[in-house]
């Protein structure tokens, strides 16, 4: 980090290969004040290099120097973003896009339907369910009463076999923390029951209805809950009716430290299947244990981490899984538990140049989802491997859901894109055939809107794609304001996605475009792998690329052109605006991990070692600090207009990231941009955010962006 009046390591970071920064810088339009941040003499030595850390007191969110920091950057925040006239005009016509009904896909369970519906401006969505689709639907839980102001969110459900019970958990203002209660699905009332402690869990019901699978952590210390780090997870069986302290250890591993375990059992009931993790990499272990046997031990399928292995279904004991062993795009592959060794496996559904995202057993057949250049196909197979179908789907963008039992004649999916409101299809799985269940109705004419897929070339000369989208009529002459968002991360892949927010922004005449950057999965593991560790710079490459060529293009100008993402997101917005701070305008990195050498050091970022790597090794540490976005700020540079968004309930990527960061960018920024902060209260990394926090914040980030990017038009977002 070099800041005014505490720089660090000169030398090393141009021998890292820092860009060299223009000296230039524009005028400041508005004087800004910013909150004096204190400085401390914190020094840590990383395999012999002396790196400072003037702002380590920012990461007690607990303490009173913090949270009147907090409240001073948050008044000068809200006092510039009170002087944008255009602010109120773009957040009531958010207001008017948001007001749409959406819907979950359907699941069936002991003879119900259960999905959850949103009328629109409802902080929460409800669970409903109803024994046949002709059925008027039933409130089953309301989230929106459990809390006054809509800050408690369902954050997951489980239905026993019988459809008899509900087994759902709650976090409250954002956090990963889940509360766990039973409900009586008839009556619609509690049980007494009630779990804590949860995180990172999947919940799975034993046949017989009495009990569920779930995973834990030891109970935190109170005042540190959402910062302490997370170790030694532990699977549990959960009896109905009992207290969590008479809960059944299944498994857990005090010498792995790092592991965690997901749960499911068989629709036979016969074996419950435990994936072990191992921090985010996808690459996991996999054991069973025998459910018909109460004396049976906990066995291991497939113990090495080297592969994938998502599970799907299973005939007796023959269990199928989509995994990229031996195929980085993924297949299918059949074990027997019987005859676990590689060599007695079987290939079902071979590797294909298209990436294989998901599979279920459904109709005796294999329904499967691909990825064709980050857009959706389906395609069903028999048991034996050959083809039945491609499913007929209603155009270019993202399909999801397909969930059900072996049996079942029937499944629904979403189907959305960039201009396509979430829709929800049924698909008889008999003839392929799909119709609509539940179909918003929003506020815009998607006729005049248009999406493109782009490609072009990285750095090191590998074709990327992006999506471009925008109002028909598109004139190429560098004047469109441009919002360019990506991730490039954790295998995750970003598909077409219909957003009001993207979609006012697409009013103001903005240009939205997505990067499918290195690092995601679109096409599979290889893609992923060459943007983590020591090719991580591949990620920032490929997003500069992006920038470049829609600057070369004349989609937009350096001026003109923005940048968001969040969380992993955050960190590739961070890097790209301290490497090339001269290529974009502006820039919102949106809980963002910026402080690439302490991230492991909180909550559960010890698992992001996977795909960052670690600044306790010291090769990987030489790469973390030629990237780190709070590491390569430089005092006296000129940065674009930046605002930096988190939350104080944040527990995934703590708030201290955005803290460090954005008082090290306002000491470093020497031109006339504003450096902010946005910290949202009772909120967290993104999750379970009630609807109109999240208008508001998209208003606050529209409005920043139509001033920073002085947009001749805002008015076009007047409410109608």
């Amino acid at each position: 980090m070099q800041l005014r009046h505490a720089s660090i390591l000169v030398g090393l970071l141009a021998t890292l290969g820092a860009p060299a920064m223009a000296q230039v810088c524009a005028p400041a339009g508005v004087t800004i004040a910013y909150p004096v941040t204190k400085k401390v003499d914190q020094q840590d030595n990383y395999h012999g290099t002396t790196i400072a850390d003037p702002y380590r007191w920012l990461e007690d969110a607990n303490s009173a120097e913090t949270k009147e920091w907090v409240d001073a950057q948050n008044k000068v925040t809200q006092s510039y973003l009170g002087q944008i006239p255009e602010r109120e005009n773009i957040r009531q016509r958010l207001t008017k896009l948001w007001n749409y009904e959406r819907f979950s896909v359907p699941y069936k369970e002991g003879g119900r339907y259960f999905y959850t519906r949103n009328d629109g401006l409802q902080p929460q969505s409800v669970l409903y369910t109803m024994k046949a689709l002709s059925d008027t639907p039933r409130v089953l839980l309301d989230p929106n009463t459990l809390a006054a102001d809509g800050t408690v969110a369902l954050a997951g459900a489980a239905v026993s076999r019988d459809g008899k019970l509900l087994a759902y958990g709650t976090a409250a203002s954002g956090s990963d923390w889940t509360e766990w209660k039973v409900r009586d699905i008839e009556t619609g009332k509690d049980l007494a029951d009630h779990l804590k402690w949860v995180k990172f869990s999947a919940t799975a019901w034993a046949k017989d209805g009495k009990g569920f699978f779930y995973s834990r952590y030891d109970e935190p210390k109170e005042a540190t809950k959402l910062a302490d780090v997370n170790y030694f997870q532990k699977l549990y069986y959960h009896k109905v009716g009992t207290p969590q302290s008479a809960d059944t250890l299944v498994y857990d591993r005090p010498d792995q430290k790092e592991w965690g375990f997901r749960a499911v059992v068989t629709d036979d009931g016969k074996y419950l299947l435990i994936t072990a993790t191992k921090g985010t990499a996808p690459k996991y272990r996999v054991f069973y244990k025998d459910l018909s046997r109460a004396d049976s031990k906990v066995v291991a399928l497939v113990d090495e981490f080297e592969a994938s292995y998502d599970f799907i279904d299973n005939d007796g004991s023959v269990m199928y899984f989509a995994t990229d062993k031996n195929a980085p795009r993924k297949r299918i592959v059949a074990i027997d538990v019987r005859k676990p060794l590689e060599a007695n496996w079987k290939q079902v559904v071979p590797e294909s140049k298209e990436t294989l995202m998901g599979a279920s057993l459904l109709n005796n057949q294999l329904v499967t989802e691909y990825l064709a250049d980050a857009r959706s196909m389906v395609k069903v197979f028999d048991l034996k491997g050959k083809a039945v179908r491609e499913i007929a789907l209603p155009g270019i963008g993202s399909a999801s859901g397909f969930n059900g039992k072996r049996k079942d004649s029937e499944t629904f999916y979403a189907f959305t894109g960039f201009t396509n409101p979430t829709t929800i299809y049924r698909l008889d799985l008999k003839n392929g055939k799909s119709t609509v269940f539940r179909q918003p109705k929003v506020d815009f004419d998607p006729s005049q809107y248009e999406t493109r897929q782009q490609f072009y070339t990285s750095r090191d000369g590998t074709k990327v794609p992006m999506f471009i989208v925008s109002k028909k009529g598109l004139k190429m002459d560098g004047s469109n304001p441009t919002y360019l968002y990506g991730y490039g991360g954790f295998n995750i892949s970003l598909t077409p996605t219909f957003s009001p927010a993207n979609l006012a922004w697409m009013e103001m005449g903005g240009v939205y475009v997505v990067a499918n950057l290195r690092g995601g999965g679109e096409y599979g593991e290889q893609w992923h792998a060459a943007g983590t560790k020591l090719q991580k710079q591949n990620v920032f490459d490929d997003f500069i690329g992006a920038a470049e060529w829609l600057v070369a293009n004349k989609i937009t100008a350096p001026s003109k052109l923005a940048i968001g993402g969040g969380s992993n997101g955050g960190l590739l917005v961070g890097a790209a605006m301290t490497q090339r701070p001269e290529l974009f305008g502006a820039a919102i990195p949106q809980v963002g991990v910026m402080d690439m050498l302490r991230f492991h050091k909180f909550t559960i970022g010890w698992a992001w070692t996977s795909d960052y790597g670690s600044s306790e090794n010291a090769d990987e540490f030489k790469a973390l600090v030629k990237y780190s976005p709070l590491h390569n700020l430089k005092s006296g540079s000129c940065y674009p207009a930046t605002m930096v968004t988190t939350a104080d309930h944040d527990d995934r990527v703590v708030p201290a990231h955005s803290f460090k960061f954005a008082a090290a960018a306002q000491a470093a920024q020497a031109g006339g941009a504003p450096i902010l902060i946005r910290i949202d209260t009772k909120a967290g990394h993104g999750a379970g955010k009630p609807t109109a926090k999240v208008i508001e914040e998209v208003a606050d980030r529209w409005g920043f962006l139509s001033r920073a990017l002085k947009m001749s038009e805002p008015t076009k977002v007047a409410a109608q």
